[in-house]
């Protein structure tokens, strides 16, 4: 075979797996009638079944028949997200609120606004290297728990969490935090921690592979939180009225889904996008999520979700004042999504 030709298969089969690549990643969204879409950037903090209502939205074609055409981006952390908010790269982003309240306390002159509510709980668990049937957080003194990034809302709940039940961060556990979000599975499965903090589907796949068990909920543990909202700047929200209430009309019809639908029929929805990841694992995720009642049932911001969420956030050493609730929230699409769309 002359150099020519195995050059030109070597860049057919690069190109024949990029496309499989890209097919496994990808939604299988179906096709709507409404044929003149508007594109939304939209840029996920994270890639998670906790925001399983944003992939049903998608994959059951309700964002189509809104009109608009979702391209998703993972931005794998919450300073990553904000960063492609307020550069422009993305329209939208599903994001920790208090992203937005950092944004303020910064003094930028473009301010972030929450527009829709997508979670209401925080969406972690601890999981522990070693079954422990009857768990009691004291179990954590002399241990170390691998945790998330400083600042991070997951990592303020954790502490929130531990304080409540009588344990010091860093003074009885130690909590390690210099090890990427996407790396910190990994690095628990090669032997760091005796704790991990983790979102589904990784904790329900560790213990799957018996390489780990959860043992407390910080969703249940630390309550209802304005946790993971759909956010805009603000003058995105003023140039784009009309597609951020079509976008706001889509996540709430994701959100009646998810409540009127089995953990079953949820998960056989949201597969294409955790394709390496086998079914039984995302209905007990999904289950888990349901059952804590971890989605919020409309995308209304909560004053008192926002209130719980910077009071965590002082606690945690992150904020010294709170920021006015209508500074960072405008609910006035929710509210005239809520209004209009009626319940089944």
């Amino acid at each position: 075979m002359n150099n020519r030709r195995k050059v030109s298969l070597i860049l057919l089969t690069l190109v024949l797996s990029f496309s499989l690549i890209f097919m496994g990643c990808g939604s299988t969204e179906k096709v709507s009638d409404n044929k003149d879409l508007k594109t939304v950037r939209l840029n996920e903090v994270v890639r998670s079944i906790f925001y399983a209502p944003q992939y049903v939205a998608i994959n059951e074609g309700i964002f189509a028949d809104e009109g608009i055409d979702i391209k998703l981006q993972t931005g794998w952390g919450g300073d990553k997200s904000m960063t492609a908010l307020v550069s422009n790269t993305a329209d939208i982003g599903l994001i920790g609120s208090e992203t937005s309240v950092y944004v303020v306390k910064q003094g930028s002159n473009e301010k972030i606004i929450n527009f829709a509510q997508l979670t209401q709980t925080d969406g972690s668990f601890l999981v522990s290297r070693n079954n422990i049937p009857n768990f009691k957080f004291s179990d954590l003194k002399g241990k170390e728990i691998v945790g998330g990034r400083r600042g991070g809302i997951p990592q303020m709940v954790m502490e929130y969490t531990l304080n409540k039940n009588g344990i010091t961060p860093n003074k009885d556990v130690d909590i390690i935090q210099n090890i990427a979000f996407d790396a910190t599975t990994g690095a628990f499965k090669g032997g760091t921690g005796d704790f991990i903090q983790l979102f589904e589907p990784n904790a329900s796949k560790l213990e799957k592979e018996n390489n780990g068990y959860v043992v407390a909920s910080f969703g249940t543990e630390a309550g209802k939180l304005a946790y993971t909202v759909f956010m805009a700047t603000e003058s995105y929200l003023k140039d784009n009225p009309e597609t951020v209430q079509k976008f706001t009309n889509a996540v709430y019809k994701g959100q009646i889904w998810c409540a009127n639908h089995t953990a079953e029929e949820i998960a056989n929805s949201i597969k294409s996008f955790f394709p390496e990841d086998d079914l039984d694992i995302i209905i007990k995720a999904v289950n888990r999520y349901k059952e804590q009642e971890s989605w919020a049932p409309n995308p209304l911001v909560q004053k008192e979700a926002i209130e719980r969420l910077q009071d965590v956030m002082i606690k945690g050493g992150e904020l010294d004042t709170k920021i006015p609730f209508e500074q960072i929230v405008n609910n006035s699409f929710a509210e005239k999504t809520i209004k209009e769309i009626p319940l089944p």
